[in-house]
């Protein structure tokens, strides 16, 4: 998200039934709403391409299961919290996210790509929020602009572990039984060229 509109506060219904007119997408933080960006503002092509690889390759791999995964124009109700987001991708095997086509209350894995400008709210706020889906094994943050994967995964007592995946990895996502490599996740990506500094050594 990227900024709160300067209107009145809304209630859940209303906020749904604005979305459904609404060609610019919002996510929902108790009565206040905020514009979504398209893709992000610093590498929008790369942080789409991330999402759609990590989306097709959790389709393929998901296919027959009972799970289904969805890209960032379906919305996740966080109900204790009064709150609504669009992850970029996210995974659902519960047998209750089938009844509503375009909302979904018990993803088992959600997937952000991180930018610049939405970095610190992924990994600070939003996490803090998403933990309070019950449903919720697994939250997988990815960088676009070099081969880093984090992957937190609940463990006991409310407690999240983190396992980290970098260049040459194979990286596994526990709550849906998949592992590939992390070249998959970022392929048609091109990454910046670093600048190295010259040797004045003579």
């Amino acid at each position: 998200m990227v900024a709160s509109l300067q209107r009145p506060r809304l209630t859940p219904e209303e906020y749904l039934a604005l979305e459904e007119s609404s060609p610019i997408r919002h996510e929902y933080v108790d009565g206040e709403i905020y514009a979504m960006a398209g893709g992000t503002d610093d590498h929008p092509d790369d942080h789409n391409a991330i999402a759609l690889n990590c989306a097709s390759i959790l389709r393929a791999h998901l296919r027959g299961s009972g799970c289904r995964a969805f890209i960032s124009d379906v919305k996740t109700q966080l109900d204790a919290l009064n709150i609504y987001y669009y992850p970029d991708v996210f995974v659902t095997c519960d047998e209750r996210d089938q009844a509503n086509r375009k909302l979904k209350c018990y993803p088992c894995l959600i997937i952000e790509v991180l930018s610049d400008s939405t970095e610190a709210i992924d990994r600070g706020k939003k996490f803090e929020h998403y933990q309070t889906l019950d449903s919720l094994q697994e939250y997988v943050l990815i960088n676009q602009t070099r081969q880093r994967v984090d992957c937190f995964r609940r463990a006991e007592h409310g407690l999240w572990l983190l396992q980290g995946y970098g260049p040459g990895d194979r990286v596994r996502f526990e709550s849906v039984g998949w592992t590939g490599e992390i070249s998959d996740l970022y392929e048609d990506v091109k990454f910046p060229i670093p600048n190295h500094p010259i040797d004045l050594k003579l």
